[in-house]
């Protein structure tokens, strides 16, 4: 099971893309009313040790902090979705993705991908 750093305050966001210049920063929005959300989650949690090794985690209730996930959305130029995973190398998105693309493989393959 995935290490979750609860986000739940916008200023939060502004330590997190700095974070991401030294190490890779996901963002999973997650709908707690949604039964795909819950899956993915799963998904994620499922692929636990392996995300937290590579990268910083950190889960956002977007019905209960809808602010901060329109936030996410203007900070990092990403349309709003749910559920919803963001990957931010060196301040910017490496991958997005939402619903069922959600791929944990994927979200690693980026996050080790050499930066440019």
């Amino acid at each position: 099971m995935a290490h979750w750093h609860v986000l739940n305050q916008e200023a939060q966001l502004e330590a997190i893309g700095e974070a991401s210049f030294s190490r890779p920063q996901l963002i999973f929005k997650h709908s707690t009313r949604c039964g795909i959300s819950a899956e993915v989650l799963e998904r994620l949690d499922l692929a636990g040790s392996r995300l937290t090794e590579a990268m910083d985690v950190h889960y956002l209730d977007l019905l209960a902090f809808r602010p901060v996930s329109n936030r996410v959305a203007a900070q990092w130029s990403v349309p709003h979705q749910s559920p919803q995973a963001i990957l931010l190398v060196e301040g910017r998105v490496a991958y997005q993705a939402s619903h069922f693309s959600i791929m944990p493989e994927e979200i690693l393959r980026r996050a080790a991908a050499p930066r440019t």
